[in-house]
């Protein structure tokens, strides 16, 4: 049951808000604890048990590391023995290595705990930030109950410090206008999943389908383009409608996507990409990585590993890494070379040619696929264009022209700047029907295509 389900949006979701707003605010933590669990166990028993177990063990941890903070031997030893625990689930459910191990303790192949990277980067970080003593161990374990499982959060985080997220616990403001706000970036985050990225992944299926030796040049930078703004508007929109409902129950979760994909330079793309994600490697591998030596080429051999690693984090696999990689040399080699500046036209097109290069990677089954990808965007199949990929750029162009231009911020600066109350009053009122409309088409696009549980990748 993910967000954008019509089980979620029509059962779940307002059942929720129902039995947050009823229950006394002295137990609403409780409540959304409960909630959270039964989220997870939508997923199925297995994984609300995996969920409950995971949490306790690492609440226990941090209790330990707390408790034996000044004595290093201890606190060491079960910050290292937790640590490994969690780096080792993640790699059992995510990684192809680890196959025959989940054959031989028989867990189900259908089986994967959904958010599985951001929940254990939110386990690793609260277990590192105790045992540095950035912050306390917490006692309350429905506190960090809700910060590993709260649904708002599960499937695309935001990753957060646990210390902000307490400060979240004990501020929010729950009221009808934080309800309002939550539908209004629950819409944009639903639009974004079901007609924009849902309708792009079917171009991308489509422009895939031919063989790689045989791809002309054409049809190859469609399916780049459109898996790349699918990739875009998917984790985007889905953690949009995560902090929409973050909204309608007093959370004002940070973004994690601003406007990326038609930025100036590289810097700004990577700034604007899965920011708190990126955040979170910056601080918890990249910085203290960087401090064991003032060597200028030892600090960018890490900057660039890290990000690999930030890549690797993605998909598990060497494509991963290597799209990562790709940013990390990218902005290196920006900072290093780029002296003067470059007129706004010429970097947002360069930073968009290696965004796409970066998403063959990305994309790719294996390197060898992903460089015949190349080869062919190229023209190196010496076929630049043929009937297949006229037919794809006719019937979706126009899909592509609106995605292309909802992937940038020029509405919302036009807004901004327009200055004129008239025009803001006019959108704000029409906004109730707006939203309406869109969870309106939405819903019949999901009920057509029967489903929308396409998501990139498993994280």
């Amino acid at each position: 049951m993910i967000y954008s389900s019509l089980l979620f949006i029509y059962v779940f979701f307002p059942l929720s808000l129902l039995v947050y707003y009823v229950i006394p605010k002295k137990h609403r933590n409780v409540s959304l604890l409960i909630l959270s669990m039964i989220f997870c166990g939508m997923f199925g028993i297995g994984f609300l048990f995996f969920m409950t177990t995971y949490t306790f063990l690492n609440y226990t941890a941090c209790r330990i590391i707390g408790k034996y903070i000044k004595n290093k031997s201890i606190s060491r030893s079960v910050f290292l023995f937790a640590l490994i625990f969690d780096i080792l689930v993640i790699f059992i459910f995510r990684s192809e290595i680890f196959r025959g191990f989940k054959e031989l303790i028989s867990i189900p192949e259908s089986f994967f705990p959904v958010g599985i990277s951001f929940f254990t980067l939110s386990a690793a970080g609260i277990l590192a930030d105790v045992y540095c003593g950035r912050t306390e161990a917490e006692s309350n374990i429905v506190s960090f109950g809700l910060y590993i499982m709260f649904f708002p959060r599960i499937l695309m985080g935001p990753l957060m410090r646990y210390s902000s997220f307490q400060k979240m616990l004990r501020c929010r403001h729950d009221d009808l206008s934080g309800i309002g706000t939550g539908f209004a970036v629950f819409a944009k985050g639903f639009a974004k999943k079901v007609i924009a990225a849902d309708t792009l992944y079917v171009l991308y299926n489509a422009s895939v389908s031919v063989d790689v030796d045989k791809m002309a040049a054409l049809t190859a930078w469609l399916g780049i383009i459109s898996y790349f703004l699918c990739l875009y508007f998917t984790l985007s929109g889905v953690s949009d409608m995560g902090i929409g409902i973050g909204y309608c129950f007093g959370f004002r979760l940070p973004q994690s996507f601003n406007y990326p994909v038609f930025s100036s330079n590289i810097r700004y793309f990577t700034a604007r990409w899965h920011m708190q994600a990126a955040h979170w490697f910056r601080r918890y591998i990249t910085r203290p990585l960087s401090a064991l030596s003032s060597s200028r080429i030892y600090k960018r051999i890490v900057f660039i590993a890290v990000w690999g690693l930030f890549g690797f984090w993605y998909t598990f696999n060497l494509n991963g890494a290597v799209w990562g990689m790709i940013w990390g040399t990218a902005i290196t080699a920006e900072t290093r070379f780029s002296r003067g500046k470059l007129l706004p036209v010429t970097g947002i097109l360069y930073t968009f040619v290696i965004a796409l290069a970066g998403s063959v990677f990305m994309a790719g089954d294996s390197l060898s696929y992903s460089l015949k990808y190349l080869f062919a965007m190229i023209g190196g199949n010496r076929i630049m264009a043929d009937s297949l990929s006229l037919y794809l750029i006719k019937s979706y162009i126009l899909i592509l022209l609106i995605s292309m231009y909802s992937a940038t911020n020029l509405f919302r600066n036009l807004m901004m700047r327009s200055g004129r109350r008239r025009v803001q009053s006019i959108v704000t009122a029409l906004s109730p029907a707006i939203v309406l409309s869109v969870f309106i088409l939405c819903t019949v696009l999901i009920s057509y295509r029967g489903s929308s549980d396409m998501i990139l990748l498993r994280l």
